[in-house]
């Protein structure tokens, strides 16, 4: 296995041989937060919107054949799945110089650089300046994409198809933050291909029906869809796939303490499990 590290920015870890057509991306496990926020809420505040240890729940990729990559910095810092227009302009402290296009996530206050804080917190007494935004995009957010694209390109180079598994965890119940409310119970995984748009059937199909056989609860697009990495770098009719996965994290961590609970070592278990099985998947449809 080889690792290249981008210091508070990124990694990458690619297998040694035997490489197949299939990148997992963690966005949202970086615990490295940059000097220049200045945030006004605490780091266990801040800390509520990562999801923390996710990188290592797919830690066994490379073993096999797979590419894993992954955020070093904080989600709530700058949010690697959001496009550069999702950005919300009364943070700002002057005009941008080109269009935005606000989503409803920056409604909810979690856009490009997010305002708000689990549950609801705000993040700043001031607005950010303009410099500081380009400066979080330029440094982190568009490295990241470019890294990103730069392997799944590569692969599909190679191999005319590639599969792109993005990886998440998500509270076990909804919030005032979150589309599902603050009364929602969450499923053990939920898989976002944003209602069949950035896959193929069988590929969901096929995750969902794994983890369903190893006696887990699953949810379809439901509360979570899929954001700006699954939309940006799939396009299934030429054999690009990408799928989103939220894992529940009641059963791996502690979300008071941020410490691994007991269940993290049988549910990594089932994470290579499933590593594995979507190898296997990736190879068949190689030929």
């Amino acid at each position: 296995m080889f690792r290249k590290d981008v210091p508070g920015v990124l990694f990458t870890e690619t297998p040694d041989a035997d490489e197949i057509p299939l990148v997992f991306d963690s966005p949202h496990s970086g615990t490295t937060y940059p000097d220049d926020f200045n945030a006004v809420l605490p780091l266990a505040r801040l800390r509520r919107a990562e999801d923390t240890y996710v990188h290592e729940l797919y830690g066994t990729a490379p073993v096999h054949g797979a590419v894993l990559m992954g955020a070093h910095f904080p989600r709530i810092y700058i949010d690697a799945n959001r496009g550069e227009e999702d950005l919300d302009p009364a943070l700002l402290d002057g005009a941008w110089d080109r269009p935005l296009n606000p989503s409803r996530k920056t409604e909810l206050g979690i856009g490009l650089i997010w305002r708000l804080s689990p549950p609801g917190d705000p993040i700043y007494d001031r607005k950010l300046t303009v410099a500081e935004a380009r400066r979080r995009i330029e440094t982190f957010h568009r490295p990241y994409h470019a890294t990103l694209k730069a392997h799944l390109d590569r692969l599909y180079d190679r191999f005319g198809q590639v599969w792109h598994i993005n990886c998440h965890s998500m509270p076990a119940r909804g919030s005032a933050m979150s589309e599902d409310g603050p009364d929602a119970e969450r499923a053990s995984f939920v898989l976002g291909d944003r209602d069949g748009t950035t896959c193929s059937p069988d590929l969901t199909g096929f995750v969902r029906d794994h983890l369903t056989g190893r006696g887990y609860d699953v949810a379809v697009n439901d509360p979570y869809k899929g954001v700006e990495l699954v939309r940006a770098y799939s396009d299934p009719a030429r054999h690009r796939h990408s799928l989103q996965i939220e894992i529940n994290r009641k059963h791996y961590m502690n979300t008071d303490t941020f410490e691994r609970n007991d269940g993290f070592a049988a549910l990594q278990g089932e994470i290579t499990g499933l590593i594995q099985a979507l190898a296997g998947f990736v190879r068949a449809r190689l030929g």
